[in-house]
């Protein structure tokens, strides 16, 4: 016969409703247990309204769950015990148990469940582990009824519930309990022990848990992304850490005459020969090869990266002078690879927007070229050609190199002004600048090449451009046949060195004496442009000088030369990018408004190497001299940047200018005589002559006469 209950208690219903029936069990270990369940009320929502139990269940029934209970808490002992001695323990017992059961049935009501229905009266489950063990409870709470249940699927039943407590209130509710249950056994008092710090043991596991759990599928998602950056980053810094490791070998640099052979070069025996020597470089002094000086280095590694990258040594070793070993490596891979495609919209025949509307429909992919021009358009691909197109043909946009709107930008011509283009063809700055004018005022499109003038004149016309006119001259000479304009754009020829992705051939072609060539004739056709530009303009005076070379020769040489050839001074571009101009180069020192003058550069700003120097014309005077050195000290004096002492070639060029410039004013004060007035003293004048003629005729005729 199984031990029976001494007694059942039925729960009583709260007052929200939302209880059904809770009999508590008899024994000390179900009170600590109900006292757990409401515990967890206290952190769980109100429990949602349950079904009640079926009333036809018999007493019996009840008696034989709770008595299955006390026989799994009690670790299925004293099996076969008598019923008298079962009977006495209860009775023992029988005044605790009530207040406890008392106890539970108020907790109870105050939380919104008991014991019975506590599994199944939960909110969902905040993580996995949760539902499987509430999931394996109902499974055992439904073999309870047949009486096979196991101990292990009890003891982790009041692990779960123990987990659930933790806070000083709920602490001082089981002093409470222990001291309500003092009458109980030794082997249940260790039960309890066991089960609390177990209760304390899960509590930081369940919570971590939840943590990962209540978060959202992407929230779950950034986390294990983050792990994996930063495992990268570990990883990234173990392979950095080894090659730093390989950095500190000594590079042994092979002789030039080993490599040498007819065959054709090994291209990636070079190329890790170029990377070695370049990491040299870098820390000369602890991975050098004893016995061999920089000059070493610097010479193979000029002859690897002329036959790799088909340069000749000049070019390679220009570029070393200019920029460090790094940058020249950016420079020449950023000339192996070809510039965006650009154009330019023309403003006067369309808005930039509307033309990219109509580009696209036709499946033109393309961007705004940047935020520095407002009529710039970067074309990615096209599945028409963009030279072809309709909108092309009736002058909407031109075929133009981002670089190029750079000399325009900086001249800023304005509406009603004569401006002057030396070197217009083909024509895409004239009708930039003739956009920006509105067709109005008048430029003056020189262009010496005859070849070169119907290209001109195609892309003025096909843009509409009404105020232009062109001509052909040889710059040098636009001084006596123009006279003086407003503004003056020289975008003189060069050597072409920042365009070697768009011409080749310049990586061979190439040398000292082309650069000084083209130095030479800058020199000349700048200071015919400054002659050009009238300094008493009221709204110009402004002379704007580019090329597409990266030659300090060509440029910041040439800029220096006019400063002191020419009352002029350097002024800001507008320009809001681009590097400074250099200030010194190879032990050469310019004057230090160089530095406002942009540098632009394919490996830095993704545009064709280009320069651009905007000159502000003082004075219409000339002031030519032969000492460089003298002519230094005066532009520094005059500038103001250097505090230049007493010297008396500056005092005497200082006062040669003034008188100059007082004769230039008297020469204009002086009263015009009138054209008659003229004509009549040039009549008085011939016959003053013929009277001297007749005169000395009957001289020579009255001396004869007397000799005679």
């Amino acid at each position: 016969m199984p031990p029976r209950a001494i007694k059942t208690t039925r729960g009583k219903v709260n007052d929200g409703g939302k209880s059904p029936k809770s009999p508590s069990v008899i024994t000390p270990r179900t009170a600590r247990a109900n006292r757990v369940n409401a515990r967890s009320a206290k952190k769980e929502q109100p429990p949602p309204p349950a079904e009640e139990d079926d009333d036809d269940d018999d007493d019996d029934e009840d008696d034989d769950d709770e008595e299955d209970d006390s026989e799994e808490e009690d670790d299925s002992e004293d099996d076969d015990d008598d019923d008298s001695e079962s009977e006495s323990e209860s009775e023992s017992e029988s005044e605790p148990v009530k207040k406890s059961a008392s106890k539970t049935k108020k907790e109870t009501g105050k939380k919104g469940f008991s014991d019975e229905n506590a599994k199944w009266l939960k909110p969902s489950a905040k993580n996995r582990k949760v539902e499987e063990s509430s999931s394996s409870e109902s499974e055992d709470s439904g073999d309870d009824s047949d009486g096979s249940e196991s101990e292990s699927g009890e003891e982790d039943d009041d692990d779960e519930f123990a987990g659930l407590g933790g806070d000083d209130d709920e602490d001082e509710e089981d002093e409470e309990g222990g001291e309500e249950d003092g009458d109980s056994s030794d082997e249940d008092s260790s039960g309890e022990d066991g089960s609390d710090s177990e209760s304390g043991s899960d509590d930081s596991s369940d919570s971590s848990s939840s943590e990962e759990e209540e978060l959202l599928p992407i929230e779950r998602k950034a986390r294990k992304e983050d792990a994996r950056r930063v495992k990268e980053q570990e990883d990234a810094r173990a392979e950095q850490l080894e090659t730093n490791i390989q950095d500190d070998d000594v590079y042994q640099l092979p002789d030039s005459d080993a490599d040498d052979d007819d065959g054709v070069p090994d291209l990636s025996a070079i190329q890790m020969r170029i990377q070695e020597i370049v990491r040299v470089l870098k820390d000369f002094k602890s991975r050098r090869e004893s016995g061999k000086s920089r000059a070493d280095y610097i010479d193979r590694l000029v002859a690897d990266l002329a036959t790799y990258y088909g340069y000749n040594s000049f070019l390679i070793r220009y570029f070393l002078d200019t920029f460090s070993v790094e940058e020249t490596m950016e420079l020449l891979e950023a000339n192996e690879q070809q510039r965006p495609v650009t154009i330019r919209t023309n403003t006067l025949k369309v808005r930039r927007r509307e033309l990219a509307e109509s580009l696209i429909n036709r499946g033109v992919n393309l961007d705004p070229v940047g935020k520095w021009s407002k009529v710039g358009l970067l074309v990615y691909d096209s599945r028409v050609p963009i030279g072809a197109t309709p909108e092309y043909m009736a002058g909407h946009y031109i075929l133009q190199s981002a670089s190029s709107f750079l000399p325009c930008m900086a001249l800023a011509p304005q509406e009603g002004e004569r401006v002057l283009d030396m070197a217009a063809a083909p024509g895409g700055k004239t009708t930039y600048l003739a956009a920006l004018m509105r067709n109005t005022g008048m430029i003056f499109a020189n262009e010496y090449q005859k070849k070169r003038l119907s290209s001109l004149v195609a892309n003025l016309q096909r843009l509409g451009c009404t105020n232009s006119t062109v001509c052909n001259y040889d710059g040098r000479a636009l001084p006596k046949v123009i006279g003086h304009v407003d503004r003056v754009l020289l975008d003189a020829p060069c050597s072409g060195t920042g365009v070697i992705a768009k011409d080749s051939s310049v990586k061979v072609s190439k040398s000292a004496e082309d650069i000084a060539k083209c130095a030479h004739l800058q020199k000349e056709l700048l200071v015919a442009a400054v002659d050009c530009c009238d300094a008493n303009s009221k709204t110009g005076g402004y002379v704007v000088y580019s090329t597409c070379s990266i030659a300090v020769e060509e440029n910041e040489a040439v800029v220096d030369y006019i400063l002191r050839k020419r009352d002029v001074k350097i002024v800001s571009s507008g320009l809001e990018f681009g590097k400074k101009g250099f200030t010194s180069y190879r032990g050469k020192n310019f004057h230090p408004s160089v530095e406002h003058a942009r540098r632009f550069y394919p490996h830095v700003h993704n545009m064709d190497g280009f320069f651009v120097c905007k000159l502000k014309k003082l004075s219409n005077r000339t002031v030519p001299t032969s000492n460089d050195a003298f002519d230094e000290a005066r532009a520094a004096l005059e500038s103001g940047y250097f505090g230049v002492s007493d010297d008396a070639r500056v005092d005497d060029a200082n006062e040669d200018a003034a008188t100059e410039q007082r004769e230039e004013i008297k020469q204009k004060k002086r009263k015009r005589v009138p054209g008659y007035v003229k004509a009549a003293l040039a009549e008085v004048e011939a016959e003053g002559k013929k009277k001297k003629s007749s005169s000395s005729k009957s001289d020579k005729k009255s001396a004869k006469k007397s000799k005679k």
